[in-house]
């Protein structure tokens, strides 16, 4: 005859009337509670939540272009414009491309660094040589001028590996590039005024072309801020320096 051993379990969380008397002499420990699952939350559904400005604002580029199509937003026009405001604030932000500092180039980078560095970036070349004074005062005021506008494109190249036979009595020399042509071009440090400072050359890179790019953004009221920004410092440089000249003169007599 097999021997059968069977094991009687109760429900989870029943307790006999044996136990119930021990636990409160202390005999046994608490019971402990019974299992409950979490109470079911169904998934949010996209459709379902309302769609104003707070909703367009948390999404990505990519989930705003996805949206084009969402039949919610083209009821809506203010929504479907304010969509579309957003995508063309992301995309100016990611186009601003940061530079900093005046990279030295040769004649063959030219093309790849220079006419092919897009239609959105402006770029500075300063045609030099070493050995050559007023190449040096020009440079410097190329290098504070690269930080101070890190969305503009500053280069520098040695002017016979840019232009073969170039006279040295040009030097320095700025050319002002965008979009693959030449929109400007300037030939000695006379084309910056009698000093030759930051905030001249600021101001006469600016006068035609927006060319400065302080890489905070891509729009009219930016360039126009930048503008204004180079205006009002050349301004108080020059009275700067006539004050300048007005303390060397009075300590003279």
């Amino acid at each position: 005859m097999g021997d059968y051993h069977f094991v009687y379990k109760d429900v989870e969380g029943a307790s006999t009337q044996w136990d119930d008397i021990q636990r409160k002499l202390g005999n046994l420990p608490e019971k402990p509670p019974a299992f409950k699952p979490p109470p079911f939350t169904p998934a949010s559904d996209q459709d379902s939540i309302p769609k104003d400005k707070s909703f367009l604002d948390s999404k990505t580029e990519e989930e705003l272009e996805f949206l084009e199509d969402d039949l919610a937003l083209d009821d809506d026009r203010f929504l479907q414009e304010y969509r579309k405001k957003r995508l063309t604030e992301m995309r100016e932000a990611t186009m601003i491309v940061r530079f900093g500092s005046v990279v030295p180039i040769s004649g063959s980078d030219f093309v790849r660094e220079v006419s092919q560095a897009g239609p959105d970036v402006w770029v500075v070349v300063i045609l030099y040589k070493d050995g050559y004074a007023e190449c040096g005062v020009l440079m410097k005021c190329m290098e504070e001028l690269a930080v101070k506008y890190p969305g503009t494109k500053f280069v520098k190249i040695v002017s016979t590996d840019c232009i073969p036979n170039y006279p040295d009595h040009n030097l320095p020399t700025l050319l002002v590039y965008n979009n693959g042509a030449v929109k400007a071009n300037y030939v000695g440090l006379r084309s910056f005024g009698r000093r030759c400072t930051p905030e001249g050359v600021a101001f006469v890179l600016c006068q035609s072309d927006p060319v400065l790019n302080d890489g905070q953004g891509g729009t009219e009221r930016s360039r126009d801020s930048v503008i204004e920004g180079v205006r009002k410092r050349l301004i108080e440089k020059v009275v700067k320096d006539h004050e300048d000249d007005d303390d060397d003169g009075s300590s003279s007599d």
